[in-house]
Formats: C-alpha cells, structure tokens, sequence
C-alpha cells in the first residue's frame, strides 16, 4: 500500500502512475472541484471511470455526497458499479453529527461487498469505531490532527496496536498531509497508506543537494568529454 496519490488529475495521477510510486487514488468533492470537475454526476463518472482504468488495479476512492442513509447506500452502489477497483468514501458521521454513517458502512461492506474507505477523522477511538464497523479503510486527518495543536503520531500508534492486537482488518490511512516530514513520520508510526498531494511527492524527489550533485556531474563529464 503505502502512498495514495491525494487527486483527480488524470495527468498528475498518470505521470506518477508511470513512475510505479503510487499505490491507489484518492479524491474528494473538495478535490474534484479544485480540479475543475464541475459538471455534475455525469462528469464524475468519466472523471471517475477513466482514473479507475488507468491505475486498475489499483483501489479509487469516491465519495458519496448525499445524507441521508439510504440515499447513501443508493449512491454508493451506483459509484462501485463504474468500476470494480472504485471504492467508496463515507464519512464517519453527518454534517449535524448523525450516527446512521456506520450504518450505511457496515451494509455496504457485509451486505453488498463494497470496499469503504471511512473519512474525515480525528482520533483513534472514532478510527476504532469504523473498523469494528468493517471498513477497508479507515482514514486519519493527521494534518488537521496537527492544526489543532495535537500531534497525530500517537493517536497512529494507538490505532495501528488495537487493530492488530484485537486481529482488524481495516487499513489505517492517515490523510491531509501539510509537509514532506509527515509522510514518513506517519508510516513509522504505523499507517498503512498516507495520501499524498502531487506537489509534495515532487518534494520528496527532488532534494536541494541531490540537484546540486546532478549538476556538478553532469558539468564534471562535460569537462571530461565523456
């Protein structure tokens, strides 16, 4: 598993997809408006399908966005049947703090064998919660974690002891991440996947001194006409 490419960008997610660094994809309204997917649900499902094509195996996460339970389970279906590596992101509580979102979790994993991607959380015991759900993934937003003045490494740490001391089989993905540092830190603290924005997997390419070696050897074979 390791990095999620955090997009919808075809380009972005093919160029990285090309190098073999990336291990599925995953978006969000917010992500797909930033990326100009703005023509309703018809543009989802090509923006969708073609993403699902390209990285095939490799798992796609969408997000429902409708509230109510049923409109969820409806939605969600619809979503995993563009493609059978697409998987579905719900949140793990409605916008008024409704419950019924581990509800709809727990049909679409044991009833209607869809992978669910649980989103939008802070802590270990919410993460927990969605896994005794049955969530495939259970998604940590270690950066807003880290806004609130908390560092998000220990509540990784006691997550990823619980799930394998009491045998989960959730993946734990810890998500909005604001800096290169986060993405190994997270990993070694026992994350399964960290997504990961383009410009900061360009970052842990690219090392001000690696690019000052390349070109002292490439001006040194210049000089040395090789």
């Amino acid at each position: 598993m390791t990095i999620f490419i955090d997009s919808s960008n075809l380009n972005e997610i093919e160029r990285f997809h090309r190098m073999g660094v990336i291990r599925g994809v995953t978006t969000n309204p917010t992500i797909l408006l930033k990326d100009g997917i703005t023509g309703g649900l018809k543009q989802l499902e090509t923006q969708a399908k073609e993403i699902a094509h390209l990285v095939f195996p490799l798992p796609v996460s969408i997000e429902v966005t409708r509230k109510t339970p049923e409109e969820m389970v409806r939605q969600a279906l619809l979503f995993s049947g563009w493609a059978e590596n697409i998987n579905i992101k719900i949140t793990i509580h409605g916008p008024n703090g409704e419950t019924e979102n581990l509800e709809v979790v727990h049909e679409l994993e044991t009833k209607h064998n869809v992978r669910v991607n649980v989103t939008a959380m802070m802590n270990a015991q919410q993460c927990l919660l969605a896994a005794l759900a049955g969530a495939t993934y259970v998604s940590i937003f270690g950066g807003r974690v880290n806004d609130m003045g908390y560092n998000v490494i220990s509540e990784i740490q006691k997550l990823r002891h619980i799930i394998d001391q009491f045998d989960l089989q959730s993946k734990i993905i810890a998500g909005s991440t604001r800096e290169v540092l986060n993405i190994i830190e997270w990993l070694e603290a026992g994350a399964h996947i960290v997504t990961v924005i383009p410009s900061l997997l360009e970052k842990m390419i690219v090392h001000p001194y690696s690019l000052e070696t390349v070109r002292r050897f490439l001006l040194d074979a210049e000089k040395a006409d090789i």
